[in-house]
Order: structure tokens, then C-alpha cells, then sequence
């Protein structure tokens, strides 16, 4: 769920060529998580990094994510409720 979440969140980059022919980059919806690279590839590595710092600083912190590609990250999992099974031989 995480991938298909940064996947999506990528889906929503924003990029411009700067003057001097370097590329900025961000996503809207994850304030904050912006990165430049010298070539638009660079760029988006450097974005998608950024966002999975950003992500864990969120998560560590309880922070509320914002719900992309209909993907809430903010649900609690459901408890579970089965029988824990023992693997040691």
C-alpha cells in the first residue's frame, strides 16, 4: 500500500525548467516536499526521495496524511484477531 501510495503521489509532481536550465519539482497535495536536480530524471529521483523522508517524519510523528489516489494512509489496520502461530521447530 505504501509503493502504490508514492507511486500515485508521483503521479501528482509538478515540475519546472528554471532559468538557468536545472528543474524544481513538488507535490501540491505533501506541502513541503519539493527537490531540484539538474535534469528532469534528477529531479524526480530527488522528488521521490524527498517524499519518502517526508512520509516517515509524517508517520513517526502521528501526522494526518492526505488521501491520494483514493488511498487513506490515515486508517488504523484492524486489530487482529486470530491465533498467533509459532514458528521455532
Amino acid at each position: 500500500m505504501l509503493i502504490e501510495y508514492i507511486n500515485n503521489s508521483m503521479k501528482k509532481a509538478v515540475y519546472d525548467k528554471l532559468e538557468d536550465g536545472s528543474f524544481s519539482g513538488k507535490i501540491p497535495q505533501c506541502p513541503g516536499v519539493i527537490a531540484f536536480g539538474e535534469t528532469l530524471y534528477q529531479c524526480e529521483q530527488e522528488l521521490k526521495s524527498s517524499l519518502e523522508g517526508w512520509l516517515i517524519v509524517k508517520i513517526r510523528h502521528g501526522d494526518k496524511l492526505p488521501v491520494i489516489g483514493r488511498i487513506n494512509l490515515n486508517e488504523k489496520m484492524p486489530a487482529f484477531t486470530g491465533e498467533a502461530v509459532s514458528v521455532h521447530g
